[in-house]
């Protein structure tokens, strides 16, 4: 890729990419630290390494490496997950009860569903 005077941000921690530590990531195509010089400091926000099919370098940010896990976001209650369903409370929880539908029951009996879970229960109703 070309070199421009202006300074590029790592796509990891933001800061500013030194010439020597420019690497590009295969998987998103963003710039990231990766110090190439082993007489001059610098943190490493990706790795490299060979590609034993290939036999050619393989470079990986650690945002594609070490992907965000899913959030509490994606935790719904019964309530929330009827909503979401377009159906009764009352029709989920028979729906998880006959186990057309993935879910999880707490300690306290409540049920608990991933979001994509419901999505794929409504797809499965149409």
């Amino acid at each position: 890729m070309a070199q421009t005077a202006e300074t590029k941000a790592c796509s990891v921690c933001g800061l500013a990419v030194a010439v020597h530590m420019e690497a590009w990531c295969n998987a998103c195509g963003l710039i990231y630290h990766l110090n190439q010089r082993a007489d001059l400091p610098g943190e490493d926000c990706g790795q490299v390494w060979i590609n034993e099919e290939h036999l050619g370098l393989e470079f990986a940010c650690n945002t594609c490496l070490n992907p965000v896990p899913e959030g509490l976001d994606d935790v719904l209650d019964a309530g929330e997950a009827a909503l979401l369903a377009g159906i009764p409370e009352g029709a989920l929880h028979e729906a998880a009860g006959l186990g057309q539908v993935r879910h999880r029951r707490t300690g306290s009996g409540t049920l608990l569903f991933r979001r994509g879970d419901i999505l794929d229960f409504v797809q499965g109703q149409r």
